[in-house]
């Protein structure tokens, strides 16, 4: 127990100083930008009406208080952290006054759900597909699925949202190929809600699938066929067991480790967004969010997103690390 509280402290130290460097980091990216935020802001209220020269200057003072640019370079640093530690980011700059994480709040949901179902989907299918055909290796229509998966997993997601967006968008126009719901649509638990959000997020979610199943396919196809040789599937064989329980408890159970690596890998970057597929479909996701505020110049809120998607990443690791030990006995805790 005592070996296991070391290992918990240094990978909580770890967790901690990669959110540290890499917020960092994005900070003085963002920062090093040559758009002034505040000038830009006081360029577009202004540019509607005659301003007095007084009534600009007392703005730009309140904007740069309020945007976290007053005082010297120390002194903005140390008011963006004591603003990030909870959860304020300031307003966005693009829609203005309405603060950052608000913004992020309402298109997280969309992200979450669009992106957590089209992972874990791809994850069962591409696992049990790949499984299968690591273990019957002579079955022609599981090899014919790993020659498509061959070529489906070099393939770019955008790409495949693109042939979809053409396929049902134009030729065979009977699935939506914009927005995250019908127009006119009441927001809410209602069936017509549920039911538009479902039908408009199939293509997205499908271009996202197909593409992330060949990964995982490929993957445990290999896991697999490296098992199988191991010296307890061939005597469990040669000992009358069962094919389906040599399957599914002696090779598929050892060989899903590191495949739950790469799904709490996937989940915790959900927060970036599918950020082509979300534009190519006028997704209302993190993406899209990103994608509108990188062209507004909109650094407050890239730095938001940015730093949301820093901490989710890192925190899938830090549980992954912490229940390594406990689910796996070969894992040593140093």
């Amino acid at each position: 127990m005592k070996t296991y509280a070391i290992y918990l402290a240094k990978r909580l130290l770890q967790f901690v100083l990669v959110v540290f460097i890499g917020i960092n980091l994005t900070y003085v990216i963002s920062h090093a930008t040559p758009i002034d935020p505040v000038e830009q802001t006081i360029s577009a209220l202004t540019s509607f009406g005659n301003t007095s020269p007084e009534a600009i200057e007392t703005m730009r003072e309140s904007l740069r208080e309020l945007y976290g640019m007053s005082g010297t370079p120390l002194e903005q640093y140390v008011s963006f952290w004591s603003r990030i530690v909870v959860g304020d980011f300031g307003p966005s700059l693009s829609a203005f006054p309405t603060p950052v994480s608000e913004l992020i709040l309402r298109a997280l949901p969309w992200t979450i759900g669009l992106l957590v179902v089209a992972t874990v989907l791809a994850w069962l299918l591409g696992n049990l597909l790949g499984g299968l055909a690591g273990y019957y290796r002579k079955n022609r229509l599981l090899k014919a699925m790993g020659l498509i998966a061959m070529g489906l997993h070099p393939m770019p997601y955008y790409v495949v949202a693109f042939v979809l967006l053409v396929v049902f968008g134009f030729l065979w126009p009977v699935l939506p190929i914009s927005g995250g719901s019908g127009i006119g649509v009441g927001r809410g638990f209602s069936f017509d809600f549920i039911s538009s959000v479902l039908l408009h997020s199939l293509l997205p979610a499908l271009s996202l699938v197909v593409v992330g199943l060949g990964g995982w396919f490929l993957g445990m196809r290999a896991l697999v066929s490296n098992i199988v040789t191991e010296d307890y599937v061939v005597y469990a064989e040669l000992g009358g067991v069962d094919r389906r329980r040599i399957l599914t408890s002696y090779v598929m159970r050892n060989a899903l480790v590191p495949q739950v690596t790469g799904l709490a890998m996937s989940l915790g970057a959900i927060f970036t967004g599918a950020i082509i597929t979300e534009e190519v479909f006028g997704y209302p996701g993190i993406g899209s969010l990103l994608v509108d505020a990188v062209h507004a110049g909109d650094y407050s809120l890239v730095l938001g997103i940015t730093s949301v998607s820093i901490v989710a990443v890192s925190l899938a690791v830090l549980v992954i690390d912490l229940l390594y030990p406990l689910l796996d006995p070969r894992v040593q805790v140093e």
